[in-house]
């Protein structure tokens, strides 16, 4: 388990890591297979241009299930692991019909669950994290069938 954690947060880490000042930014993207896949690429070419005043950019390596805004101000990844570290008892806000499970130790991470795929947000200081989840939630909604 601390292995898996481990991993976790260092993904979590990885987001935010910058290729160059004004260029790509870098990150790890994730494998999903199957349905899961096909509903990331759906969602991520679902995705705004333009997110909370920050422009969409390119993320190294190039993958269907990433998009990002601004300099790694705001990333999405599409088909991640689920959170090691939610627990069947977490209370995971709802906005606008979309389940948001955020760690108190990694407060601007945020991923989706209840969907056909587990999609991670994270979110600079810079933003809102309600605001900017609430613009998501349409696209996540349209993208990945609520599972039981």
């Amino acid at each position: 388990m601390p292995f898996r954690f481990a991993r976790w947060a260092g993904c979590a880490c990885a987001l935010l890591i910058l290729a160059g000042c004004g260029g790509a930014v870098r990150l790890d993207p994730p494998t999903p297979e199957g349905e899961a896949a096909a509903a990331c690429r759906t969602l991520v070419e679902r995705l705004p241009q333009t997110l909370k005043g920050a422009e969409r950019v390119e993320s190294v390596p190039a993958s269907p299930y990433v998009a990002v805004w601004g300099e790694g101000e705001i990333a999405l990844r599409c088909g991640v692991p689920r959170p090691v570290n939610m627990a069947p008892t977490d209370e995971v806000p709802v906005i606008n019909d979309v389940a948001w499970f955020s760690s108190p130790s990694l407060p601007t991470l945020f991923t989706s669950v209840g969907r056909a795929a587990y999609v991670e947000v994270t979110i600079s200081r810079k933003h809102v994290p309600e605001a900017v989840l609430v613009d998501l939630a349409d696209p996540v909604k349209a993208a990945l069938a609520q599972t039981g």
